[in-house]
């Protein structure tokens, strides 16, 4: 412990620093002399600048710009003028919108449970410590990681009438089936696709959420007499069901924005008469080309951010339900 005199001397030895000190703004001596710099109020934001900047270019202002072209009649080569709600009274008559919505809806509704329900079943299947098991994990793993353009067009050739599913469909006497030329069996084609393709990615989300399951919850339930079932409901899914929502609210937004492979499988046209045509293929379709009409393509594009936002207030309103 140091003596007040010594205390004193170094109070005295900081109050006689020297002008070296003084001529550094911000500058002060620590408890044993050393030069401690103040740290600026515009610090924090210097570091943060560069990632703001990337947000403000690549987000906002593409944000904002698209808001207001949706108001306007611009066109690519062509500025445009102001034409209020013009484009979105357009839109209620516009049969391809109302097609695109219907389809990407659809989409959500079958996607999005496949997507909660069956990665969750696969990170415990994954999460068992048996022989080969770390195969399997990457196997499942491995589409996440694929291109998506790589990933439909084995699928398209697969699917085709000649490739190897109507060919094994031929072998067992089934005959060939449409699935690239039907309306509905090319949505749904797609939309296996999509699950196929996503449930790598979201089992390895579960599997960070069931480490955390402690083990002694299923090894009471049971002593107390519960099978798996049971200890599925009662345990597994309470104890993850935050992963869930957010699980559900991902791959509700990805779902509704579907372009890649429903693109890939149906063609630029949508598919049969454009009837398999989803809202972001609408956007593309309307607002590229040298005709392509920016503001109408602007209008749907916050139709469907307006409708994801949404969607994710309805998944977090029903996780606040449900907590309540």
């Amino acid at each position: 412990m140091k003596s007040p005199t010594a205390a004193k001397a170094t109070s005295s030895d900081i109050s006689t620093a020297g002008p070296a000190l003084k001529d550094l703004p911000g500058a002060h001596r620590g408890a044993r002399g050393t030069r401690i710099r103040r740290q600026l109020p515009t610090s924090p934001w210097l570091f943060a600048a560069p990632g703001l900047a990337v947000v403000a270019v690549f987000i906002l202002y593409p944000f904002i710009s698209t808001l207001n072209n949706a108001f306007t009649d611009k066109r690519t080569l062509i500025p445009g003028e102001y034409v209020g709600l013009a484009n979105f009274r357009e839109l209620l008559h516009d049969d391809m919108f109302w097609i695109g919505l219907r389809n990407s809806t659809l989409y959500v509704i079958v996607v999005v449970p496949a997507l909660v329900l069956l990665p969750l079943l696969l990170a415990m299947l994954v999460q068992k410590h048996i022989p080969g098991i770390t195969f399997f994990r990457s196997a499942f793993y491995t589409p996440v990681v694929a291109s998506i353009v790589v990933v439909g067009l084995i699928w398209v050739w697969m699917l085709d009438e000649r490739g190897l599913v109507n060919a094994v469909l031929e072998a067992v006497g089934v005959g060939k089936v449409g699935f690239l030329s039907d309306q509905w069996l090319l949505l749904f084609s797609a939309m296996a696709v999509t699950v196929w393709k996503g449930l790598g990615y979201y089992m390895i989300i579960y599997l960070a959420a069931l480490a955390n399951v402690p083990r002694e919850l299923h090894e009471a339930a049971a002593v107390d007499g519960a099978g798996a079932v049971r200890r599925f409901l009662s345990v597994t899914v309470p104890a993850v069901r935050s992963t869930m929502v957010l699980v559900g609210a991902l791959s509700s937004v990805a779902a509704f924005k579907v372009f890649s492979e429903v693109y890939l499988m149906a063609g630029p046209t949508g598919g049969p008469a454009g009837e398999d045509t989803t809202l972001v293929m609408l956007v593309q379709r309307v607002g590229t080309g040298l005709t392509g009409r920016v503001g109408y393509a602007s209008a749907i594009s916050v139709v469907v951010f307006v409708v994801t936002v949404a969607l994710m207030l309805l998944v977090l309103r029903a996780d606040r339900k449900e907590d309540a």
